[in-house]
């Protein structure tokens, strides 16, 4: 199996684009991430997108994107996996290149959320919830991480308080970040403050609606050399998983247990021959707060039930042993769900190329981590990547 390498990477600031289309950004995201690989043709595309169709009446986003972008008579495809569509697209642009069947793949995220009325919003993004079993019994995301939220604290005593430490830790990092969508630090009185969109979920626990999209380059390292692609800008994806656990809360064994995210964290650390304890910083999936304290008890960072210290303890900033959403993450820097994948890659990129903004680049990174999650919980991917 080859190596693949990012040599590549574009993104479009995180906002509400009222005067961008979705394939404005998408091309735009695409170009930029071209232009920084110094090429101008791929052999392939890969759009992680969620919910176009429902959004902007617009499916076919591969011929769409690629049209637009004037990329000829390439393959390309829309990649689907509820928010996780981001990294399975940039884990499905890794396998082609892997396999030998494709050479230069460019993978795009996009999605254009804020055309939409907010209670539209909200059931689309419900789409990716169990229809039968969830949705049609009123059941929103906001409401399921609410469940999930107030169940950790009771499990474990924490307060309302601890959780909001990881909105404020996102803040502090998107405010140094141009393209985070809300560039400016919260306090824990902020947090608390705001109000309560599904007790215990409040305003500032959850990640906004907003559009954006960011893209990347794929190769191989011969082909990198080829093209002429300063070995400095290579950035390995090292290692990939992917797993999916029950669509559906009910079902679950464990309320409180990431089951998805820990075995595709199992196998991007089996393929990329590292342990949680190599890894310089991760970009989490914080779309509700609960979920980063989740999230790093299932990648084997903390023990379970221990996420949230983490937070308490000051260990997930910049400067701590295990830093996270060091360019804001989905709270400050935004989650355009199907895109967010794809920028966690461009951000980690940037990371280990040491060309993140002043103030939130993270010290001698060699080996970064991505987590993707679909669902609550029910379609995850993980990603670890390496420097060069």
């Amino acid at each position: 199996m080859r190596k693949a390498v990012i040599i590549g990477a574009g993104m479009v600031p995180v906002s509400e684009h009222w005067k961008l289309s979705l394939r404005d950004m998408a091309v735009e995201a695409l170009l930029n991430a071209m232009d920084d690989a110094g090429i101008d043709k791929v052999d392939s595309l890969y759009v992680g997108n969620m919910a176009s169709g429902s959004f902007v009446e617009q499916e076919n986003l591969g011929a769409l994107i690629a049209d637009w972008a004037g990329l000829g008579h390439i393959p390309a495809v829309k990649v689907e996996a509820a928010c996780a569509s981001g990294g399975a697209a940039v884990q499905e642009g890794a396998k082609a290149v892997m396999s030998g069947l494709e050479d230069v793949v460019a993978v795009v995220g996009v999605e254009k959320m804020t055309d939409a009325w907010p209670s539209d919003a909200t059931r689309y993004l419900a789409y990716a919830a169990d229809a039968d079993w969830e949705l049609f019994h009123g059941a929103s995301f906001v409401a399921l991480n609410a469940l999930i939220m107030r169940l950790y604290m009771k499990e474990y005593n924490y307060t309302e308080e601890d959780l909001a430490l990881f909105a404020v830790n996102a803040h502090a990092n998107g405010a140094k970040n141009p393209y985070a969508m809300f560039r400016r630090p919260i306090s824990v009185e902020t947090v608390m403050k705001s109000p309560y969109v599904a007790d215990p979920v409040k305003l500032f626990d959850a990640s906004p609606v907003c559009d954006g999209s960011a893209a990347v380059i794929i190769t191989t390292p011969e082909k990198a050399k080829e093209l002429g692609v300063p070995k400095e800008k290579w950035v390995e994806v090292a290692g990939m998983g992917r797993a999916i656990d029950t669509i559906n809360l009910a079902n679950r064994e464990d309320f409180l247990t990431l089951t998805a995210a820990k075995i595709a964290a199992e196998r991007a650390y089996g393929m990329a021959g590292v342990t949680p304890k190599e890894v310089d910083f991760f970009e989490v999936h914080d779309a509700f707060t609960v979920m980063a304290a989740l999230s790093l008890e299932a990648l084997g960072v903390a023990k379970k039930g221990e996420g949230a210290k983490l937070a308490r303890e000051g260990q997930i900033a910049i400067d701590g042993d295990y830093p996270i959403q060091t360019m804001g993450g989905l709270k400050s820097r935004g989650h355009p769900v199907g895109a967010t994948g794809v920028y966690q890659t461009v951000e980690a990129v940037l990371q280990l190329r040491g060309e993140a903004p002043e103030g939130i680049q993270v010290p001698d990174a060699e080996i970064g981590l991505t987590q993707n999650i679909g669902g609550t919980g029910s379609n995850i991917t993980v990603n670890v990547l390496r420097r060069v």
